[in-house]
């Protein structure tokens, strides 16, 4: 072939570093099994049982206010035909998993204490944790809210957090995986880049290997959406935070209040809330940096079925909010919201499984040289197959699912 150019070769070299310069800054979605919540617990409440418990208090509340699969559909809204097969792996799921992740929290659901009382509450959360490890009772995912920095609480949150490790290290000689950190409240990416330091000074003061201790921050404040100068704030948080950081979490409640929202509009479902973790989406994607929704406040004051009901009607609506908008995680307060968790999560899920699995199989069908209806883009196929893995992964679809290296 004739050729105007005798050489691309310096053209090549330019083209391939700025590959390479936005592969390093998006390396693509994070690797590994992303919990559908994070179950945020009192550092005084916590004890070694805590998991275990809030399960069987949410399969007691499943059997008393939806005993069957009609009382179950009515409850969460689902079809008949997939409210049987949802129940089903809901009671499952509150028997051998009810907690995929927990927050031992020491922020905002404890509050601000003396120190000594704090300190008191650190070897009582160290213990629980020690013996939960050892009889295999800690969720997959597992660890610490600490205070702010943006608050005056900074030399208490790093108090907290040194003694937590300093005493798990002594009690189990080493930090069970899944541990994460959350770093809430962030206002600016030099606090991050501090509790960044910090972490270092932390990691070689205990002995424990480079980055181990990784962290998820807080977006609950308007500046880590747009900064002091105007610029989206994520970007240069994710910076400040480096390969540490595993997921942002968004705030509901100081986030709604701080850019006043009356108090009856501050939910999740708000639109500013959308606007918000849609800013959240645009900054992260191909990040690695996970995302997950906030909370619901709405919790049964007593065991009536009003009580019950309301809950699990408001809650479930909220986390099919934020399935619809790609948010798959987020925060449950009560062992209430449990089944609303899992049976929203569950429901979505099985909803058109079928369908989702032929066009994956299709799709690799026609990879393959043989004859499909499927035009797919390899993009939406890589999203199809992220959604069945994440199906599986929660215990809404059996592994089998997924396409077998001979499907492909």
């Amino acid at each position: 072939m004739n050729l105007s150019v005798p050489s691309y070769d310096d053209l090549s070299a330019r083209i391939a570093a700025v590959r390479d310069d936005h592969e390093k800054q998006f390396p693509g979605p994070a690797a590994g099994r992303q919990p559908v919540h994070t179950v945020y617990v009192p550092a005084d409440r916590f004890s070694r049982s805590t998991p275990a418990d809030f399960g069987a208090e949410a399969l007691r509340l499943l059997n008393t206010h939806t005993p069957g699969a009609g009382s179950f559909g009515s409850a969460f809204g689902l079809d008949p035909e997939i409210a049987g097969p949802v129940r089903e792996r809901v009671a499952a799921k509150l028997a051998g998993e009810p907690v995929e992740d927990v927050r031992i929290d020491f922020e905002d659901g404890y509050g601000v204490r003396p120190d000594d009382e704090e300190d008191a509450h650190v070897t009582q959360v160290v213990e629980a944790v020690g013996a939960a490890y050892q009889v295999k009772g800690l969720p997959h995912y597992w660890g610490v809210r600490v205070k702010s920095f943006a608050d005056g609480g900074h030399e208490r949150s790093m108090r907290t957090l040194d003694g937590f490790l300093t005493a798990l290290r002594d009690r189990l000689g080493r930090l069970p995986g899944g541990f994460t950190i959350t770093f809430p409240k962030v206002v600016s990416a030099e606090h991050v880049a501090l509790f960044v330091e910090y972490l270092d000074r932390l990691e070689s003061s205990l002995g424990l290997p480079g980055g181990i201790l990784r962290f998820e921050i807080q977006v609950e404040t308007p500046e880590a959406i747009i900064d002091t100068e105007g610029r989206i704030g994520l970007r240069a948080i994710v910076a400040a935070a480096g390969p540490r950081l595993t997921a942002a979490h968004f705030g509901v409640f100081d986030y709604t209040a701080a850019i006043g929202l009356p108090p009856e509009e501050q939910r999740l479902d708000h639109p500013a809330c959308d606007f918000a973790r849609h800013a959240m989406q645009v900054s992260l994607a191909g990040t690695g940096v996970r995302i997950s929704d906030g909370s619901t406040n709405v919790i049964p004051r007593n065991d009536g079925p009003d009580e019950v009901n309301e809950a699990w009607r408001v809650h479930a609506r909220h986390v099919r909010h934020s399935l619809r908008h790609g948010i798959n995680q987020g925060w449950d307060l009560h062992p209430a919201h449990l089944p609303s968790r899992y049976a929203a999560v569950y429901a979505y899920h099985l909803t058109g499984a079928d369908e989702v699995i032929g066009r994956v199989r299709a799709w690799h069908e026609q990879a393959a040289g043989k004859e499909s209806g499927v035009l797919d883009e390899p993009a939406t196929i890589r999203a199809l197959t992220a959604r069945l893995q994440r199906a599986v992964d929660c215990g809404a679809l059996d592994p089998s699912v997924l396409p077998t290296p001979a499907d492909r």
